[in-house]
């Protein structure tokens, strides 16, 4: 959240904590922090997950700012500050987490266990396996900060609504190749995968292979680019 003091005086911050029914509330996050004269210090704040609900894309809901503040030498006292709604930050958050939830009601999406490696690519599928109705349109899938995400078609499988498993071939290629970028990175294996529930609005599911297969693209992607072991 950030934080705008006009004044001289100093605020301190012991915890903040986000309000509201678009998201589960957390405990209080302590903070710790002094806040000077400044236009603008930004705090961390967490946030629980989205609630969501089978069938279409909530609005976001008012939010607040609960914290603990002091000023001088005062002990801290319970505050409470109104985020203008609706929040842009909250609603793109929610919307993001509420698309995920609508794909994942209808169909799980992981990586294929067959993967396998041909000359500088990694070849292998993402597998679409029904858990509710529906007709479902695999559309695209897009890389990361680390590899390259190539489908054989796009768009890239149909599960029709009587069909149980959809299989989609994937090619990966390294999208960078300095030395120690792969264990450094935290969104390397983060791929988003577009999708859609009979013709409705595409929505985005990000898909994560296994930690076994984490570790033989990183080993495939260090020999690609030949950087060794």
């Amino acid at each position: 959240m950030a934080v705008r003091n006009t004044s001289e005086t100093p605020v301190y911050f012991a915890d903040v904590q986000l309000v509201t029914k678009s998201f589960q509330t957390l405990p209080p996050r302590r903070a710790d922090a002094v806040i000077g004269k400044t236009e603008r210090t930004d705090l961390p704040i967490p946030y629980g997950a989205a609630t969501c609900s089978p069938g279409a894309l909530p609005e976001v809901s008012p939010a607040t700012v609960v914290a603990h503040v002091a000023t001088g030498s005062r002990q801290p006292r319970r505050v409470v500050f109104d985020v203008p709604h609706p929040d842009p930050l909250l609603a793109r958050l929610l919307r993001d987490e509420c698309s995920e939830f609508l794909i994942k009601q209808a169909v799980s999406i992981e990586f294929g266990p067959d993967w396998k490696e041909s000359g500088k690519v990694m070849r292998g599928s993402l597998v679409v396996t029904r858990r509710g109705p529906g007709e479902v349109s695999l559309n695209d899938m897009g890389g990361t900060t680390h590899y390259i995400a190539t489908p054989r078609s796009r768009p890239m499988g149909l599960l029709k609504a009587g069909a149980r498993r959809l299989e989609a071939p994937v090619e990966l290629t390294p999208g960078r190749c300095d030395p120690h970028a792969f264990a450094e990175a935290k969104k390397a294996f983060q791929f988003p995968v577009r999708a859609a529930v009979d013709g409705g609005q595409e929505r985005v599911v990000i898909v994560t292979p296994p930690k076994p297969l984490q570790d033989r693209l990183i080993a495939y992607a260090m020999a690609a680019c030949g950087l060794g072991s």
